[in-house]
């Protein structure tokens, strides 16, 4: 039986986000360049997204490109910004009716990937199967010290008041206000880190970490990671017994 029919397809987590971990290391490992796996990455990508529509998960964040990527050096980039542009296609979301939406500092994206990732926004805007986001040149503490300042702005021009300040308004002030948290953040690669990804809004997700490298990664894999947060209890601060007796209350 595979991992996919074994599911509880009534406890599928609404939101999974992924950091696509190994690209460079499988590469190494069967003696190709850093960019043979990058683009091997972006095939398991389609099979990801394709597998998560087909259980039903409703959002789906992969950790594209951090700020830190920036850092690497700039044939790696320069490769990294190719393969966005020429494989990152209309085909891929409208054949599986996924709507897609970007999260990050635009600022620092070149002009043209730009281009083609908001005519890609434009065209997918109406399909309702998923949305896939792509945490694309972005960080948890580019996101938080963005919130923190648009906050603060608002407080100097009069629009809020410090006393209001809450999880709500930080929330609201969220890249990723538009959707719910993550209940599962799967990583690949063998780290056992979140790497600077979702860090305020993981603060009560399940996470799973698995040695596979992201260009071997499988849709049996993501059903296997679904199936293992479906065994986990998720108390958030409850006791198992106050978990039970609100189950028992519905």
């Amino acid at each position: 039986m595979t991992y996919r029919e074994q599911l509880d397809k009534n406890r599928i987590p609404k939101h999974v986000a992924i950091i696509m971990d190994g690209n460079g290391r499988w590469a190494k490992m069967h003696g190709l360049e850093r960019s043979q796996g990058h683009q091997k990455g972006v095939d398991v990508v389609r099979e990801v997204t394709a597998e998560a529509v087909r259980i039903g998960i409703k959002f789906l964040t992969l950790y594209t490109f951090s700020t830190e990527n920036w850092n690497r050096p700039s044939d790696e980039v320069a490769t990294l910004m190719g393969l966005i542009l020429n494989n990152l296609s209309n085909k891929l979301f409208m054949d599986n009716n996924v709507r897609l939406i970007c999260v990050g500092d635009s600022s620092r994206m070149p002009e043209n990937v730009l281009v083609h990732i908001r005519q890609l926004i434009e065209d997918t805007k109406n399909n309702t199967s998923m949305t896939a986001v792509l945490a694309l040149s972005y960080s948890s503490r580019w996101e938080i010290t963005k919130a923190v300042q648009d906050i603060a702005k608002e407080v100097q021009e009069g629009k809020l008041n410090v006393d209001d300040i809450n999880e709500t308004v930080l929330n609201n002030h969220m890249a990723t206000n538009f959707m719910p948290d993550p209940e599962l953040l799967i990583r690949t690669g063998g780290e056992k880190r979140l790497s600077n990804y979702l860090l305020w809004q993981s603060a009560y997700s399940e996470l799973y970490f698995c040695d596979t490298y992201w260009p071997e990664f499988t849709g049996e894999d993501l059903c296997k990671a679904v199936l293992d947060y479906q065994h986990r209890e998720r108390r958030f601060g409850k006791t198992s017994e106050q978990i039970n007796e609100d189950c028992n209350a519905i």
